[in-house]
């Protein structure tokens, strides 16, 4: 399943967590689909990752939350959103 982590700041420098970053990698089981760093505050990191398993999610909120606020939301693309979209319409 696909998810959507937004994080937003909440401690240490631009550069401490750039170097953190350098050195983590994303838990066991979690497949990264996409990252931006984006120049603002809230939020400041997106993160697309598939994943199966809460595990992941769960291990990868603890790595990093004394520094953002995470939160982590499902999602589809845009493609499986208009397939739905599709089916709903024609469903009504």
């Amino acid at each position: 399943m696909l998810f959507v982590a937004l994080c937003r700041v909440k401690a240490g420098t631009r550069r401490e967590r750039a170097s953190r970053r350098l050195q983590w990698q994303y838990p066991e089981g979690a497949k990264l689909v996409a990252e931006y760093w984006l120049q603002a505050e809230d939020p400041n990191v997106i993160s697309v990752f598939e994943t199966d398993s809460s595990a992941a999610i769960m291990a990868a909120l603890g790595a990093w939350d004394d520094v953002f606020d995470i939160s982590v939301l499902p999602a589809v693309t845009a493609e499986e959103g208009m397939q739905i979209a599709k089916q709903m319409m024609q469903g009504s």
